[in-house]
C-alpha cells in the first residue's frame, strides 16, 4: 500500500478497527478514512453507496461487525446474523462497484466446525457442524468468506478473509453480558479485588482451552497481509478453495489457567467458583497459523504482557 493511498477502516471505533488505525498512523499512512455510526450506517446500502462513490477508497479493512460473547450470541441470534450480513453485503458489493484494489474481511475462528481437528487449518472450513451457541454469527462470517471467493472468481477482485482467534486488548468491551471471556474476567476480578470479595464466579467448568491474541498484534498482521507483494497476495487468494488465512498466537490454555493468569496480573488473591450449569462452548479451539507464519508474520505480545496493557486501558475507561 502506498503511504498516500486512501484506506477505509470500517468499524474504527471497535477494538480491532482502532488497533488497525493506530498501526496505520504509526506507519505514516496519511490518508486513513473513518466514519462513526452517526455519520454512516454501514447496514444502509444507500448511505454506504454514497460514501464509496464520494471517497473512492483504494483499500478497505472490513472490521465493522456486531460482536459478543456466549450470552449475547445465544440470546440475540437474529440480531447477529441480520446486522453482520447487512454490513458485509453492502461493503463487499460496493468495493467491487468502486474498484477497491484490495479488501481484507475480518471474521472469527468460530466459523470452523465445533468438533474440528486441532490445530485448525484453513481447509477445515465447512467440514462439520458449528457450535450452536454462536452459529448465527458464524454463518454470517462464513457467508462473507464465500462472498470474497465468489467476487474474486467472477470479477477478478482481490478480496482476502482473515480469521483471528479470540481477541483482547485496548478499547475492548467489558460488559458482563456482552463481552468475551478475557475482558469479562478482567472486570470480574477487578471488582472482586476492589470490593474485597474472596471468590469469583466463572461460567462453565474451566476446562475448555482457548487461544488469545492481543489486538495490536492482530492489527500488525492485517497491515502485513495488505502490504504483501502481488505474487504472495495472489497466492493466498488461489492456493486453496477459500481466500482464507488464520491469525493467532498458536498457543492455548484452559479457562481456569486464563483466570489464574489474569488474577496474577491484577494481584488478586481470591478463589474461583466454576459454575458448571453454564455453557462451556467448544472444548478446544486452536488455530493452525503456519500459513501466515511462513509468510513472515508472528505474534509478539505475550499473554501476560497483553493482560497488563489491557488492564491499564480498562482502568482508564473506568475512570472516564
Amino acid at each position: 500500500m502506498d503511504k498516500k493511498a486512501k484506506i477505509f477502516v470500517a468499524g474504527h471505533k471497535g477494538m480491532v478497527g482502532s488497533a488497525i488505525v493506530r498501526n496505520l498512523n504509526n506507519r505514516g499512512f496519511a490518508n486513513v478514512i473513518v466514519r462513526n455510526r452517526q455519520e454512516l450506517d454501514l447496514g444502509n446500502f444507500q448511505q454506504t453507496q454514497i460514501f464509496f462513490q464520494k471517497e473512492k477508497p483504494d483499500y478497505v479493512f472490513l472490521c465493522a461487525a456486531k460482536v459478543g460473547g456466549i450470552y449475547a450470541n445465544n440470546t440475540f441470534p437474529a440480531d447477529f446474523i441480520y446486522h453482520n450480513l447487512s454490513i458485509q453485503n453492502n461493503i463487499i458489493e460496493l468495493c467491487y462497484q468502486n474498484n477497491v484494489q484490495r479488501l481484507l474481511f475480518l471474521g472469527s475462528s468460530c466459523i470452523y466446525p465445533k468438533q474440528c481437528p486441532q490445530p485448525i487449518k484453513e481447509e477445515y472450513l465447512l467440514t462439520g457442524s458449528l457450535e450452536p451457541t454462536n452459529s448465527a454469527y458464524a454463518l454470517a462470517k462464513i457467508a462473507g468468506v464465500e462472498m470474497c471467493r465468489s467476487y474474486n472468481v467472477q470479477h477478478g477482485t482481490q478480496y482476502l478473509a482473515a480469521m483471528p482467534t479470540n481477541l483482547y486488548g485496548l478499547n475492548d468491551n467489558y460488559d458482563f453480558n456482552n463481552s468475551h471471556v478475557l475482558p469479562a474476567l478482567i472486570r470480574k476480578i477487578h471488582e472482586a479485588k476492589t470490593n474485597q470479595i474472596g471468590e469469583v464466579e466463572i461460567w462453565g467448568t474451566g476446562t475448555p482451552k482457548r487461544e488469545f491474541l492481543f489486538s495490536d498484534d492482530l492489527a500488525e498482521a492485517c497491515v502485513f497481509l495488505m502490504n504483501l507483494d502481488d505474487d504472495k497476495f495472489q497466492h493466498l487468494l488461489t492456493n486453496q478453495y477459500y481466500p482464507l488465512v488464520n491469525i493467532g498466537s498458536g498457543e492455548d490454555l484452559s479457562i481456569k489457567e486464563l483466570a489464574e493468569t489474569i488474577a496474577y496480573g491484577l494481584d488478586y488473591r481470591g478463589n474461583f467458583f466454576f459454575n458448571s450449569s453454564k455453557p462451556d462452548g467448544t472444548m478446544k479451539k486452536l488455530l493452525d497459523v503456519s500459513l501466515i507464519n511462513q509468510l513472515g508474520w508472528q505474534h509478539s505480545t505475550s499473554l501476560e504482557n497483553g493482560i497488563v496493557l489491557t488492564y491499564e486501558d480498562f482502568l482508564k475507561i473506568e475512570t472516564r
